[in-house]
């Protein structure tokens, strides 16, 4: 038989007479206040996971550069990935020279011998087919002397529009290091 207790009203009432109703009610307020709750909490977490992302694992530049013509334009939001320790020739790279960020494509990596003669860009003394550039591949009278071997640890990067680029032919070849990531997407951005 079930134990009486007392009510508020002072009457002795069986546990198993209570009914539903006689629990405290909640309002439709407390239920908006905790799907709010909810969901605040929901974004809290998607913008600390895309600080993370777009902080250490995927970076996001704009480009202001015409080194990169006509692929990459001037105004074009870059997607690049940063966790990357080795390179490829023919990779587009985000490279940080004089604290400024560039777009540039890896045309040799250590122990390459790069050199640009009448005929074009020479790698390893073979001639390189370029679809990608735009104008001739030239030396520059104040840039690095050519044929060069590219040393451990660093690549040689040339831009795809090849008379206006500032590139390896001027500053010379990169240290790992000083690239930010690989080039993973482009976003156009024309007329904002």
């Amino acid at each position: 038989m079930p134990l009486p207790y007392e009510n508020d009203y002072g009457n002795g009432v069986n546990k198993s007479e209570t009914t539903k109703s006689d629990a405290p009610k909640r309002g439709p307020g407390s239920r908006l206040i905790r799907e709010l709750t909810a969901l605040l909490l929901k974004c809290a977490v998607v913008a600390v996971l895309l600080v993370i992302l777009l902080g250490y694992v995927f970076g996001l530049m704009r480009n202001l550069s015409l080194n990169m013509q006509p692929a990459f334009q001037d105004g074009d939001l870059v997607l690049y990935y940063r966790i990357v320790q080795s390179y490829a020739a023919d990779e587009v790279v985000v490279i940080h020279h004089q604290d400024q960020a560039m777009l540039e494509r890896v045309v040799a990596v250590a122990g390459d011998t790069v050199d640009i003669t009448a005929d074009g860009l020479m790698i390893n003394g073979a001639i390189v087919q370029e679809p990608h550039a735009a104008g001739e591949t030239t030396q520059f009278a104040e840039g690095v002397t050519f044929p060069l071997t590219v040393p451990q640890g660093q690549v040689f990067v040339l831009g795809d529009n090849r008379e206006h680029a500032t590139d390896s032919r001027i500053f010379g070849c990169i240290d790992i290091a000083d690239i930010d990531g690989r080039v993973m997407g482009l976003f156009r951005r024309r007329n904002f």
